[in-house]
């Protein structure tokens, strides 16, 4: 076995370019599965972090039979403030409820200005979402009950009106109402559907609502459970008391839904995964590429060979000597192939992923199974030019010009 394996390395090394160009497909192949792979379970991973950014155990109650996490339907009817309060009072596995009402403005700081989401929010919100602010203070109920101009900012909104020197205190304009700025929030980045978080405004719902909007009917309650063992129970108890309040008899249609982000979670990690097969799938199609190149190149190598196998034929070399040799040369092709492959798919990914801002995630199954094809590829491809090698006519290989 030594010796069939050093007359096989030997040969290979004769022709290094041949051999590197013959090993490119499968390198190719591996290295595709593995980035397909890594960047499919980083994909997944950063959806799992944008929708927990929205807040643990969070529930929310939105106008529209056929609602996601999106503004009112149009001709559905809004909830009230009396809405919200009866969920505080009713809903025992609700830890905070809250109004929110969103509306796209403008907002001016001296010179600068840009639309910006605009939202009127009880302090609960906050809790509810887990959003602390990093400067001043964050939205208090005495806000809310004195319907004071005040306003919390996200951090891009602080950077593209050129206030985030020294914020707290500065005077700027949401629509047509002045208002102070109290604060400025941490930082959330992006949400699970690209959107910018920290582009945002926040006023007290109070005076959002009736110095904006005119009316203070509630296009949206957010709600977070006691605990997240409990969230389904907290959901059912929302939707029982929203169906007497907005008058809903049994069979008939809901006209809003409560949702919860495991929801959404649950579909975008859906989505990704058979997104994430099917490019492997197709990535794999690579490494069959690259099998048929090893057996063409390997039928290529018999044939020049052919006296070298009739000399060892005839000193007495036996047919499985021949096999094993020509074996080996395609499974060291594969092997080595799979190794820098996996190498090659490896660091790739890590630099994709630092590219596109998504976490690194170690495909620890897929590098086994992409590296296993590899060598069954060697095999499988290296079996007819080696049994084609092996069964020459020593006579016929002797006379072989």
């Amino acid at each position: 076995m030594f010796s069939t394996f050093s007359i096989a390395v030997t040969a290979l090394m004769r022709n290094k370019m041949r051999s590197l160009l013959t090993m490119l497909g499968i390198i190719i192949g591996v290295a595709a599965v593995v980035i397909m792979q890594a960047m499919g379970m980083g994909a997944t991973a950063y959806v799992g972090e944008a929708i927990s950014g929205l807040g643990t155990n969070m529930l929310i109650a939105a106008p529209g039979a056929s609602r996601n996490f999106g503004p009112p339907t149009f001709g559905v009817p809004l909830f009230t403030l009396s809405d919200v309060e009866a969920l505080q009072r009713r809903a025992h596995d609700l830890d905070r409820v809250a109004p929110v009402n969103t509306r796209m403005l403008r907002v001016v700081a001296g010179a600068n200005n840009r639309n910006v989401n605009a939202a009127g929010v009880t302090p609960e919100y906050f809790d509810i979402r887990q959003w602390n602010v990093v400067l001043g203070r964050s939205l208090t109920a005495d806000d809310n009950r004195r319907a004071a101009a005040v306003c919390v900012i996200g951090q891009t909104v602080s950077d593209a009106l050129a206030i985030n020197e020294a914020p707290i205190g500065k005077d700027m304009r949401v629509h047509d109402l002045p208002c102070r700025v109290v604060g400025v929030l941490e930082t959330k980045g992006s949400s699970a559907f690209g959107m910018d978080q920290d582009d945002i405004v926040f006023m007290p719902f109070a005076t959002f609502s009736r110095r904006i909007i005119g009316n203070d009917r509630v296009g949206t309650i957010m709600a977070s459970a006691l605990s997240e063992n409990r969230i389904d129970d907290a959901k059912r108890a929302m939707t029982a008391i929203l169906h007497v309040r907005r008058h809903i008899a049994d069979g008939e249609e809901d006209d809003f839904a409560v949702r919860d982000p495991r929801e959404v979670q649950a579909l975008l990690q859906k989505v990704t995964g058979m997104l994430t097969t099917v490019l492997a799938g197709v990535a794999a199609i690579s490494l069959l590429v690259g099998g048929i190149g090893i057996m063409n190149i390997m039928l290529v190598s018999v044939t020049e060979r052919t006296r070298e196998i009739g000399i060892r034929l005839a000193v007495g070399a036996r047919s499985d000597d021949i096999l094993g040799q020509f074996l080996i040369e395609a499974m060291a092709l594969c092997v080595l192939g799979g190794l820098l492959g996996v190498a090659v798919g490896l660091g790739a990914a890590f630099g994709v992923a630092h590219l596109i801002h998504v976490p690194f995630v170690l495909p620890a199954l897929a590098i086994p199974i992409a590296f296993g094809v590899s060598v069954l590829v060697g095999v499988t491809f290296g079996v007819f030019p080696a049994r084609k090698a092996a069964h020459l006519n020593p006579l016929a290989a002797l006379r072989f010009e």
